[in-house]
């Protein structure tokens, strides 16, 4: 599967200082998934705190619309 970081995306993890790597890792192995609004939105802690990942999916790709701490 495809994971696509979307501009706001890329600028979002690079300003709460979150790496890429650990985009990626949260959503192969998620703590939590919530699927609302048409969206789905994983959840995952981190040593440092908790993250989640607002994503839209596709068949064949994952597109990171956000990422932020909780």
């Amino acid at each position: 599967m495809n994971i696509i970081f979307t501009n706001h995306a890329k600028e979002a993890i690079r300003d709460r200082k979150i790496l890429e790597s650990e985009v990626i890792e949260s959503i192969k192995y998620p703590d939590k998934t919530i699927k609302k609004h048409g969206k789905i939105y994983i959840q995952k802690n981190l040593e440092r705190g908790q993250i989640e990942i607002s994503t839209e999916r596709t068949e064949n790709v994952i597109k990171i619309i956000t990422v932020y701490w909780l």
